[in-house]
């Protein structure tokens, strides 16, 4: 080999990054110690930025396409290099290719609870975690902040130096939105469009990416809140509480619970209603006004229209011919009071012992 060929294999004539991964951000050219020659041609494929850097200073930057590498092309570089008589000689400058596509489906997430002040449940310390889809939008503040002098920058090395900062981004953005947290678990796609225009600025600013995506795929509280919540819940799905009791001493009767039979769970369930009554009413009265005790069943004295009377009644028309609640009726028909007979799930009283009754 002749001088003349050795100096000319010393020099590079094309610049370019045939890109065959996924999960490349940032590549560095291997120069391997040789120079660019002039007019050497430098190729920046779609979804590519090329950057000069030259003694850790940022040069010229390249889109797509082929460019001739010449005095014209490059001024930034010619002013840094401070060439006298014009670019002529061969140069040494450091070429890092960014992938400027958009990244999809990369995940986050809070390693550590953030704490938040919240309007109805105070100070609480919330986790969340969801995906995110990015890409480079200004590549000299990505390489300074992001990617440094690393010479092959990969999507896993960005989720590791990104995850805290991202975090610690959506925390400032969510604590100043001053959302209840739960008015957040139940909007995150809003939660996630509506932070966008909130991260973007910073992130562009900061680290020289940008959100094509921002997803939150859940908000979580400690256990002690989910039960406070769960408490709140329970308490709405009560709603009227007589109804409530009765509904809970049905199911003790279908259960068969032992301590009395039927009688006994009769007499449950007219001490449960009338215990129901009782809170009811004083929930809804004045402390200082004791709870109606409720009737008495009435004596022999009373007079009741019997002719009228059906051959046979349930326990709510015995109630109303005798002025009482049905759950005193039930009490009656537990322990015997009342003489009747039960078909199917149901108390059934005769006329004959009605009558009977008010005798005795």
């Amino acid at each position: 080999m002749g001088l003349l060929d050795f100096i000319k294999s010393q020099l590079i004539e094309i610049v370019q990054w045939e890109d065959d991964s996924r999960n490349t951000l940032s590549w560095r050219f291997p120069d391997e110690d040789k120079e660019i020659k002039r007019g050497a041609q430098l190729i920046v494929r779609e979804s590519q930025t090329a950057q000069f850097l030259y003694v850790g200073q940022f040069g010229d930057t390249f889109g797509p396409g082929k460019h001739t590498l010449v005095t014209d092309n490059i001024p930034v570089l010619c002013r840094l290099k401070g060439w006298k008589y014009g670019f002529e000689s061969p140069f040494k400058a450091d070429i890092y290719y960014v992938n400027t596509r958009l990244f999809t489906g990369n995940k986050w997430g809070t390693s550590n609870p953030i704490m938040l002040r919240d309007q109805d449940f105070g100070i609480v310390r919330v986790r969340a975690f969801g995906t995110y889809d990015f890409k480079v939008v200004n590549v000299q503040t990505f390489l300074r902040e992001v990617a440094g002098t690393d010479h092959h920058f990969v999507l896993e090395e960005f989720a590791d130096t990104m995850r805290s900062r991202f975090v610690s981004v959506f925390s400032d953005a969510i604590a100043s939105a001053k959302l209840p947290v739960l008015d957040v678990a139940a909007r995150y796609g809003e939660l996630g469009e509506a932070l966008l225009p909130v991260l973007n600025p910073i992130l562009t600013e900061k680290y020289g990416i940008a959100l094509g995506s921002f997803i939150v795929e859940n908000i979580s509280v400690p256990p002690e809140v989910e039960q406070a919540i769960d408490k709140r819940s329970s308490m709405a799905a009560v709603g009227n509480l007589n109804d409530y009791v009765k509904f809970q001493m049905a199911q003790g009767i279908g259960k068969g619970d032992s301590g009395g039979g039927l009688a006994g769970a009769a007499a449950q369930l007219g001490a449960g209603l009338t215990m129901g009554q009782q809170m009811m009413a004083a929930m809804n009265t004045p402390q200082a006004t004791p709870a109606a005790a409720p009737p008495p069943i009435p004596s022999a004295t009373t007079t009741v229209a019997s002719a009228a009377l059906p051959e046979l009644l349930a326990p709510a028309d015995v109630a109303r011919t005798l002025g009482v609640s049905e759950a005193d009726v039930l009490q009656s028909l537990g322990d015997g009071s009342i003489k009747g007979k039960k078909i199917g799930t149901t108390w059934r009283v005769t006329r004959a012992a009605l009558e009977e009754f008010l005798k005795n």
